[in-house]
């Protein structure tokens, strides 16, 4: 049984990876079943966050303002996870954004995953839930949650679980599998962009959440349009 891994857990500004942002990075090494290190860290996203992702995390702007960029805090969080399975709880979604990070920096980003919610799906098709929350609850797992360091520790003692309950004669189940997500490279917002952009906001005294020199090209494109649609030109 894979008993060697990064447990991973992202908090986020949203579910799309192709143009939200991490806020919150958490992950815990397991070696031989026993956590051994954790990396953590808060990262500003470089938008203000919606007041539902502040109520459903706690994570409030204030707390992010501070905190290191996602260029800043990449090298570290790939040097920390190295050669390691991946696990977590939905862990497609967390490679999903570090990938897409990743090939933002021109670095490859290629792992194998064990996914503790296809696990409880397939063992635990009965309960009314199979939330991390709800799983963490109908086993008693210590739980912090919609943190990502709690996320990621409260997924590797669910695994545990798991895995003493199902692996017998389930062991095909547990075999990590390989994670596929397709990532392209964002390009930056071009200088007529972002001129064209700042006009707008301007005449229309637009009060703006977000950064304009730090857009891609495709969130200026869809901004812009957004503005002429509500606005006019």
């Amino acid at each position: 049984m894979t008993d060697t891994y990064v447990a991973l857990d992202l908090e986020t500004t949203g579910l799309n990876p192709k143009r939200d942002r991490i806020i919150e990075i958490g992950a815990v090494r397991v070696v031989e079943g026993r956590e051994t290190d954790c990396f953590s860290s808060l990262v500003n996203p470089g938008r203000l966050l919606e007041e539902r992702i502040c109520a459903l995390t706690g994570i409030t702007d204030e707390m992010l303002k501070d905190a290191p960029e996602e260029d800043e805090i990449l090298p570290g969080l790939l040097s920390f996870i190295g050669d390691d399975i991946l696990l977590g709880h939905r862990v497609l979604f967390d490679f999903s954004f570090v990938k897409k990070a990743a090939v933002n920096r021109g670095q490859a980003f290629e792992k194998k995953g064990i996914d503790t919610l296809k696990l409880s799906r397939r063992f635990l098709p009965d309960l009314p839930s199979r939330s991390l929350s709800s799983l963490c609850s109908y086993y008693r797992i210590e739980h912090t949650a919609h943190r990502a360091l709690g996320d990621a520790r409260a997924a590797s003692a669910l695994y545990r679980k798991l895995a003493a309950l199902f692996y017998s004669g389930n062991e095909e189940a547990f075999i990590p599998q390989e994670l596929k997500f397709q990532a392209k490279k964002d390009t930056p917002a071009t200088k007529q962009q972002k001129e064209r952009l700042y006009n707008l906001l301007e005449r229309h005294r637009i009060v703006t959440d977000y950064n304009v020199d730090r857009l891609t090209r495709s969130e200026a494109s869809r901004i812009t349009d957004h503005i002429l649609s509500e606005y006019g030109r």
